[in-house]
């Protein structure tokens, strides 16, 4: 089997209501994640593109938070609706999306 083009991790992490840090998956329902592999599946991208939900990404203030490595793009603030765009725009055609780029200076910085 041929490695991964794209491996998206997802962070389905949970904190409590009112967290000072915020939560990425505040339903616990890991809708976000399962949204990323039904636009997989819908594009039969796999299985050289791979979504997983992830524990905590650090990057809490800046959530819900997504990653795509090999090519190390932080995306913040994702919502249901982001996602078909981030497979179309950022895993097919390789552009990143500045409206959810994480900047290199914020990552890792509580805001």
């Amino acid at each position: 089997m041929p490695a991964f083009t794209h491996h998206i991790f997802i962070c389905c992490n949970r904190r409590e209501p009112g967290h000072s840090r915020g939560c990425c998956d505040p339903d616990g329902g890991e809708a976000l994640r399962d949204a990323f592999k039904t636009e997989l599946k819908k594009r039969k991208l796999g299985p050289l593109v791979r979504a997983n939900k992830a524990g905590c990404l650090d990057q809490c203030e800046q959530g819900p938070t997504v990653v795509i490595y090999p090519q190390a793009i932080w995306y913040g603030g994702v919502q249901l609706t982001d996602v078909p765009r981030i497979i179309d725009e950022t895993i097919i055609a390789g552009r990143v999306l500045e409206d959810l780029l994480i900047p290199p200076e914020r990552l890792n910085a509580e805001t």
